[in-house]
């Protein structure tokens, strides 16, 4: 139950090497160049070797401070030291030049396919699956624009190795071999178009590698893992799955040259808007996710307020769920409240999307509370028309300029 990305069908195959996936691309996709065609066409990925030391804990770690006290570091710690090292990278960056270089047009490995158009491909799956985030993302610089694309579309392809029509058939070998490919991938390697498109932009701007890694572990998560103790759990979940997304699009969105914001604190929000989304995703999915025999909750929050697994199973909306959802919702709308105080932030051209998306999503909240926090059989979505009423709001605030004085909280 990752961030709500789009489809792109993934279906298994057998490799040389053991058990593999396809890749699958729809009818009018293109890859390694090739012309449009009636079917569509697959490309094995394969295998290779297994790393060490992928994986952490999710639970809360003893740690030894530099005076020798044992402590407890949570999630929200553990996950705001990939936000320092990633907000480092991008202040090395603005210090070594004020305007990114753009490298020219490279010919794909296989049919000496542009560089340009596997962008082009990856224009067509964001206006495809993300309609309202694309027309946002046309306000924004061609570089910035064509490098977003191509996250996008890396993230909805990893999302679909767990969350697709095929995810029955995704192993951990699997996930093994797709994190191999992004190595590849940072080492201007690339498989095929679309991964071209990534290694380009991963050159051409600050990004780091480690939230696309963490993506991946939040990928295996789900296929061993179907219930959650603590927030501290949940919360380090939605960041591997969401908050990573956050991370992985500051250094393309860019930071406004008029901010006084530490860098470190834009991220955050960046991170809290992930983290606000992947909730809010959570508590509009619950009866889907208990039909998988999936609980995306608490489960010590879940006691408290007198339920169990049984009654989300079950499907009852009784006023013991209602005052639950309150508080559930309730936390999701402080991490929006966080993430806004960073949109103003990013450079000016990149606020549009960031704030339809944050506004957007938001609003799933008002309409499970319009549904009566019955989110078993009936699923909150926002409608055409309020969407349409958004969308001037999201450029109103967009076009809003950067504080001059705050400096935001490093934590939520």
């Amino acid at each position: 139950m990752s961030v709500a990305l789009a489809q792109v069908n993934v279906s298994p195959c057998e490799v040389s090497n053991g058990a593999g996936f396809l890749e699958s691309v729809r009818e009018g996709n293109r890859i390694f160049g090739s012309s449009r065609h009636r079917n569509s066409r697959f490309s094995c990925l394969g295998g290779s070797r297994t790393k060490n030391g992928r994986n952490f804990s999710v639970r809360s770690a003893i740690v030894v401070t530099p005076a020798g006290e044992m402590t407890t570091m949570t999630s929200e710690q553990k996950v705001y030291d990939v936000v320092l090292k990633q907000a480092a990278l991008v202040k090395r960056q603005l210090r070594s030049t004020d305007e990114l270089e753009v490298k020219p047009d490279i010919p794909i490995p296989g049919n000496l396919s542009l560089l340009s158009e596997a962008y082009d491909r990856c224009s067509e799956v964001c206006a495809e699956y993300a309609k309202t985030f694309y027309l946002g993302t046309m306000l924004m610089t061609p570089e910035r624009r064509k490098a977003i694309w191509a996250i996008y579309v890396w993230c909805r392809r990893t999302d679909e190795l767990v969350d697709g029509p095929n995810a029955s058939h995704i192993t951990p070998q699997a996930l093994d071999r797709w994190e191999d490919r992004l190595e590849d991938v940072f080492n201007g390697r690339p498989f095929d178009m679309l991964d071209a498109a990534l290694s380009d932009t991963v050159s051409n701007f600050p990004v780091d590698i480690q939230p696309f890694r963490d993506m991946i572990e939040g990928m295996r998560m789900d296929l061993r893992k179907s219930r959650y103790r603590n927030f501290d759990e949940l919360y380090l979940y939605c960041y591997y799955v969401a908050g990573t997304v956050g991370l992985m699009s500051v250094p393309i969105m860019g930071i406004d040259p008029e901010s006084k914001a530490t860098t470190e604190s834009v991220y955050n929000a960046a991170l809290a808007l992930g983290i606000a989304n992947q909730l809010t995703n959570i508590l509009r999915d619950v009866g889907e996710d208990a039909r998988r025999g999936r609980v995306y909750l608490p489960q010590d929050e879940l006691a408290q307020a007198g339920l169990s697994d049984e009654d989300i199973f079950a499907g009852r909306v009784t006023d013991k769920w209602r005052i639950f959802m309150k508080k559930q919702i309730h936390r999701a709308r402080k991490f929006f409240d966080e993430a806004e105080k960073g949109v103003t932030e990013l450079s000016g051209a990149s606020r549009w999307p960031v704030w339809a998306s944050l506004l957007l999503y938001r609003k799933i909240l008002d309409e499970i509370e319009a549904n009566d926090y019955n989110n078993f059989t009936r699923r909150a979505y926002v409608s055409k028309p309020k969407k349409f009423i958004a969308l001037p709001i999201a450029y109103a605030k967009s076009l809003v300029p950067p504080t001059s004085t705050r400096t935001l909280s490093p934590l939520s």
